[in-house]
């Protein structure tokens, strides 16, 4: 069974990596680099780098930034943010990148996943999709969480995965930065999913972990308890190991 993956994420602006609550009130969180260095130390099984304004502001994600982080990372790095074509993939994956993440450029041109997939193999695509409850479902926002679509979140999930992306990293905007937990509803509705789940959004306790892993997710995402020192990365595969759960101790 493949170990569960504990994943920091890096929402970047302006150079400097923030944390909001719903993807609003950003707070600067440090410099990219020191905070990358800091979670190799302390054992993150991968990074995410998220460049969340590029696409709000039509610009690619900024390549020499990416190059200082990849170069104190030696985990699996994923970026994110203005990702339109396959050149622009190429330049992350040039750059340090070790896979690309896509979102609103998915969502305008979904054949730009099997593009990808197809020239770079599925394993170095993941697709992101960002939710906000509707009703009795849920929507895929985009922009960085400001253009509501009219696509379900559930339909378009299925279809990523039929497009060939290789995980998804699933954030629920309800949930993100109020540390109540990720949806567990919503991880129960992605069940169908055979591509690996990155549960993101909510996480404020270890439990919240071992629940979302328990329920399916392959790998939980965090920021703000990680960046402000509330929960140790060390500490946390601890108790998640005692609890039974198969995870890298360094």
């Amino acid at each position: 069974m493949l170990a569960k993956r504990i994943i920091p994420c890096l929402d970047v602006d302006a150079g400097r990596v923030v944390k909001g609550i719903r993807f609003k009130n950003l707070k600067d969180a440090g410099d990219p680099v020191e905070v990358a260095r800091e979670y190799q130390r302390q054992g993150a099984d991968e990074l995410v780098f998220l460049d969340i304004t590029a696409s709000s502001q039509s610009r690619s994600t900024a390549i020499e930034l990416v190059k200082r982080v990849a170069r104190e990372v030696f985990i699996p790095f994923s970026v994110g943010g203005g990702i339109k074509t396959p050149d622009n993939a190429r330049a992350l994956l040039e750059a340090g990148a070790d896979k690309v993440c896509i979102n609103t450029s998915a969502v305008q041109n979904p054949e730009l996943i099997s593009k990808l997939a197809y020239e770079f193999g599925s394993q170095c695509v993941v697709v992101a999709v960002d939710v906000k409850r509707k009703g009795d479902s849920w929507r895929v926002y985009i922009k960085g969480g400001k253009v509501e679509t009219e696509l379900d979140a559930l339909e378009w999930l299925r279809q990523v995965q039929d497009l060939g992306a290789g995980e998804v990293l699933l954030t629920s905007m309800d949930k993100d930065g109020t540390k109540l937990g990720y949806d567990e509803e919503l991880l129960r509705a992605c069940s169908f999913l055979k591509i690996p789940l990155i549960a993101s959004g909510g996480a404020g306790q270890m439990e919240h972990f071992f629940r979302a892993f328990s329920l399916g997710a392959d790998a939980c995402l965090a920021a703000s308890i990680f960046h402000f020192g509330e929960i140790k990365i060390p500490e946390l595969k601890l108790y998640l190991k005692q609890r039974g759960l198969n995870v890298r101790i360094s």
